[in-house]
């Protein structure tokens, strides 16, 4: 199971990576792996906006329907359209093509508030 030392993570197993006040988002490999084979998602509009630890959109499997946790606060200013037509990306590259939404951060300070990739490794243990 993979843990980039260049991203944050959340406790709900989403992951965060920053670039110019940009936040790409997607879930970990553990959330991918325990979710199995992902067959839907629902990601908001670009426009949208996110608030912290609440929740923008869903991820279906086969097992199971979870909701999906905004790391951070902010606009939806891009949204990962291949996972429309090919949901299979998040199991196949969750920290590749299989991310979910870039946001525009409104609160750039809530980035403190997430987990190290040492700390998320100790949450899944």
């Amino acid at each position: 199971m993979e843990i980039p030392l260049d991203l944050l993570y959340t406790k709900e197993h989403e992951w965060v990576s920053v670039n110019d006040n940009i936040a790409t988002v997607g879930i970990t490999d553990y959330a991918q792996g325990e979710l199995g084979d992902i067959v839907f998602v629902e990601l908001p509009k670009v426009g949208d906006e996110t608030r912290q630890m609440e929740p923008f959109g869903t991820i279906e499997a086969v097992k199971a329907v979870s909701e999906l946790y905004a790391p951070v606060t902010g606009k939806v200013v891009e949204v990962n359209e291949e996972l429309q037509d090919s949901p299979e990306l998040i199991n196949q590259d969750p920290y590749g093509k299989g991310w979910m939404i870039k946001v525009e951060l409104s609160q750039p300070e809530e980035l403190d508030k997430l987990l190290s990739p040492k700390d998320y490794e100790q949450l899944i243990g």
